[in-house]
């Protein structure tokens, strides 16, 4: 299975609009951010894990030519803003795009996108097939994937992280409870947020993040939906043990499954 980082950055991605800080000014590509995705390759499918509002370029830059379902964590804007270019997806495979999240993330995607639900469909309007899911049951893809939700708090909303084989991945988590983490022991490769060095309301920052990963002991380890708070690329990098890595766009790994 290959794992590609389709953004790392938070709600305003790097550059933010206006800013003239080091990091924003920032040279190295490592320091632009899209809003924070992955995509899944498997056996010739693609499932993306959100898409936010960076969607469309992501999968230009990528050159994704099929996809076989979208994952939600949750219904925040920087996470859900870029349903509606599925469209070309349901163009090209002639088919409804599968669409995986809670009931809760259903109802906000029908607000967001009345159209896309409207029973007077208007004629090249997305096409897409909820599948309602909880963190109490696997989620079973089309290609023999199994996906295992994790429960994780966002402040005081309830999102979802996912478990596939020794993956898993987390975004936007500030706790997480011990029976969710059981659910994550024994993972090889975690993927988990690390917003900023200082504490932040809704997200783990630095500190907090490394004692998760401390705690589930995964083999190797990348921070994500990064600020830019929080540094370069580089200069995150050099405070960080030595199997834990900063994730960056465009960046790509295999797991063994």
């Amino acid at each position: 299975m290959k794992v590609t980082i389709l953004g790392s950055g938070t709600s305003q991605g790097v550059p933010v609009i206006a800013c003239e800080c080091n990091v924003c000014k920032s040279t190295d590509s490592k320091d632009n951010r899209l809003r924070c995705s992955i995509l899944i390759s498997h056996k010739g499918n693609n499932y993306a894990i959100d898409s936010g509002p960076d969607f469309r370029q992501q999968m230009l830059r990528e050159q994704v030519k099929t996809l076989s379902g979208v994952l939600f964590t949750h219904e925040h804007k920087d996470h859900m803003a870029g349903l509606d270019d599925v469209r070309a997806f349901n163009y090209r495979e002639q088919r409804d795009m599968e669409v995986y999240c809670t009931s809760r993330v259903e109802e906000a995607l029908m607000r967001e996108y009345a159209y896309i639900f409207s029973a007077d469909r208007y004629p090249g309007i997305p096409a897409v097939n909820i599948n309602r899911i909880n963190k109490e049951k696997s989620i079973a893809l089309e290609d023999g994937l199994t996906v295992i939700p994790i429960e994780v708090m966002h402040y005081r909303l309830p999102i979802l992280g996912f478990r596939i084989g020794d993956f898993t991945y987390i975004t936007d988590a500030k706790t997480v409870s011990e029976e969710e983490r059981l659910k994550i022991r024994g993972t090889k490769v975690l993927i988990i947020n690390a917003l900023q060095r200082s504490t932040h309301i809704s997200h783990f920052n630095l500190e907090e993040a490394l004692a998760f990963i401390d705690d589930i002991k995964p083999e190797k380890a990348y921070i994500t939906h990064i600020s830019h708070l929080f540094g370069t690329h580089e200069e995150i990098s050099e405070v960080l043990p030595e199997n834990v890595f900063t994730a960056y766009d465009g960046f790509s790994l295999e797991i063994d499954l």
